[in-house]
């Protein structure tokens, strides 16, 4: 009797779908992947609290939405191949990296696919095909200027405007030139095997690479994430996980120059902004000028990483990295209402 299948809801376009199926391939779990398209829309609307992908069904029929809890839960039922690697040093900070590419790495990919217009057409008409898979040329192309028009104007999200653009693409240079150096030689960004956090980065990199700009960038410039995106496609286990001391000289350069310099601050001052129910805040970053609207989720998940931190037992060399990569203080001090 076949083991009992799971059912994916998701989108090729969706970072954090992506994440999900390719965690799912890794563990080898039973599972469709099915698109969500208009074909399947009402089936989802009824399974959905919130209409949001990825959704994996259970053949239980329970449902599971937001892909760091969706791999959480499921780490728990399949925990072979192991996720994370043994040492609780290192399984922090695949956590810390993990949810610096959900929370920041997604602003340059969101904002180079919609601030373009050779981006935004290439990415709505992509969109519009897999909604109507069976869609002629005049209903793609109608379907595709609605997207176009709805996704734009949601660069705000992210905070992509005028005055953060340079920060954002200056962020996502540094980014891929620091990654590229330290996947030179390693399949995974802990040595052997992926961990959470490859899972989390994958999603936002692998949504740059369908996106005419920064498609271009990334496969011109930067060989070693090419080659770890194919891979983490469909990920397999090449070796076993590397100790700190071999990957710090090329990881600590991301954690400190993209993590401490700008996530945690950015994270930080959009912590301070939720609890004094702003619906806007401001911070300089890299020198610049960086304004958005709050993300509440954002400041969730800020918490979730101190909880995590004061959860770890041995915490004297972690927090020594940690406090020189500049990362400590925000992951330790909580923002003021006032």
């Amino acid at each position: 009797m076949p083991d009992p299948q799971y059912v994916i809801f998701g989108s090729e376009y969706s970072p954090f779908s992506v994440k999900v199926r390719s965690y799912f391939r890794y563990k080898d779990i039973p599972h469709e992947w099915r698109p969500r398209n208009r074909d399947n829309l009402a089936e989802f609307q009824a399974l959905a609290k919130l209409p949001l992908i990825p959704l994996v069904l259970s053949p239980d029929g329970t449902v599971q939405q937001d892909s760091t809890p969706i791999i959480e839960t499921f780490e728990e039922a399949f925990p072979d191949p192991a996720l994370q690697p043994p040492s609780e040093l290192l399984a922090y900070l695949s956590c810390l990296i993990e949810d610096y590419a959900d929370e920041w790495v997604n602003k340059p990919m969101f904002h180079y696919r919609w601030w373009r217009t050779e981006d935004q057409e290439a990415v709505s008409v992509a969109l519009a095909r897999a909604n109507m898979p069976n869609g002629d040329r005049e209903a793609i192309e109608e379907l595709a200027a609605t997207v176009r028009k709805r996704m734009v104007p949601r660069l705000s999200f992210v905070g992509s405007n005028e005055v953060t653009k340079p920060v954002i693409e200056a962020s996502l240079d540094n980014l891929l030139t620091l990654l590229n150096a330290h996947l030179r030689g390693r399949n995974y960004l802990f040595g052997g095997r992926p961990a959470l956090a490859d899972f989390g980065m994958f999603g936002q990199i692998y949504g740059c690479l369908q996106q005419p700009t920064t498609e271009k960038i990334i496969r011109q410039n930067y060989p070693e994430i090419t080659s770890w995106i194919e891979q983490m496609l469909d990920p397999e286990i090449h070796g076993d996980w590397e100790d700190w001391s071999s990957l710090a000289p090329t990881l600590e350069p991301i954690l400190k120059s993209e993590i401490g310099a700008l996530y945690l601050p950015w994270s930080l001052a959009n912590e301070a902004a939720v609890l004094k129910r702003k619906d806007d805040f401001s911070l300089t970053l890299m020198g610049q000028p960086f304004n958005q609207q709050t993300v509440k989720y954002a400041a969730k998940s800020l918490q979730v990483l101190r909880s995590r931190l004061a959860g770890v037992k041995d915490r004297q060399s972690l927090d020594r990295i940690l406090q020189d990569c500049d990362c400590l203080q925000p992951l330790v001090t909580k923002s003021q209402t006032a």
